[in-house]
């Protein structure tokens, strides 16, 4: 799995990779604008060449998390035309600068089933309105609330109804998941989740990770982050997952106050160090995927 971060964008977007950088990751996620303020600073020109020159230099591409303000999943109503108009402003702002993904809480709705197709209307309606590359990545949901997206079928639901499902992957957040019920803690219980992804969303569609912890034990449907490996999650969790070779090209990354992340990030490099010093030196073939 490559390794970053979250990182704060303060004295230019650009500067997200400097701060990367200097907490040794390998990739990272930012917010193009406040997350909690439907108001936007222009990206200039200028800002958006000084930033792909900074991806280049640092030698990996960025992904976006969208502001929490926007709910796809709400009825209609001035919100629904605000998360739209907002969403299709960070589509534009994400191809402007060549990230490579948009990650969307899917939002939330008292009717579960309508809340879905309002998601789905609520993409068709951001793509219509700008045809960029940028993938959206729908994120995993802890299940607090009338939030949507909390099951694997939930997400299922929302791709199989946007009309241009290769726009839509998945972002799999660790903490969101576990309170959601789905215990990656275990071995038993990580290979049951993984390929219940497979089996209803496709593995291939997982094209991130938040690596959070959960303060919160397994089923709580609340959102509590803690440095991974130091929460009901725990270490062996990670140790797997960030050496599971179906995500070696993956980034995942930390979503936690940006003076823990240099410390996480060792501590997963040793995790995935260790692994690869133990490993055997035999060369073992990928199973073929017949889907």
């Amino acid at each position: 799995m490559l390794l970053g971060a979250h990182e704060s964008t303060s004295g230019g977007l650009h500067e997200a990779f400097t701060r990367a950088l200097a907490d040794g990751a390998e990739t990272v996620q930012i917010f193009t604008k406040s997350s909690r303020m439907w108001r936007a600073k222009e990206i200039t020109s200028d800002d958006a060449a000084l930033f792909r020159e900074s991806s280049k230099s640092a030698g990996f591409l960025a992904s976006v998390h969208s502001s929490y303000l926007i709910n796809l999943g709400c009825g209609p109503g001035d919100l629904r035309e605000k998360s739209i108009a907002a969403f299709t402003d960070e589509l534009r702002r994400c191809d402007l600068i060549g990230a490579r993904y948009l990650v969307v809480h899917p939002g939330s709705c008292p009717d579960t089933a309508k809340g879905l197709t309002a998601v789905a209307d609520g993409l068709d309606r951001s793509f219509a309105a700008h045809k960029g590359k940028c993938v959206v990545l729908l994120e995993t949901a802890a299940g607090q609330g009338t939030t949507l997206g909390r099951t694997f079928e939930e997400l299922r639901d929302i791709s199989d109804q946007v009309h241009s499902p290769e726009r839509v992957a998945f972002c799999l957040d660790t903490c969101h998941v576990f309170a959601a019920g789905y215990d990656i803690s275990t071995d038993r219980g990580y290979d049951e989740t993984f390929k219940r992804f497979d089996d209803l969303l496709g593995i291939e569609r997982l094209l991130a990770f938040h690596l959070n912890d959960s303060m919160k034990p397994l089923g709580c449907r609340v959102d509590r982050h803690e440095q991974a490996g130091k929460g009901e999650i725990g270490p062996l969790a990670f140790k797997r997952l960030v050496n599971d070779v179906r995500f070696r090209d993956v980034p995942g990354y930390l979503e936690i106050p940006p003076e823990g992340n240099r410390a996480t990030l060792q501590r997963l490099k040793r995790l995935r160090e260790e692994h690869s010093r133990h490993r055997p030196r035999s060369r073992v073939a990928t199973p073929r995927r017949d889907r």
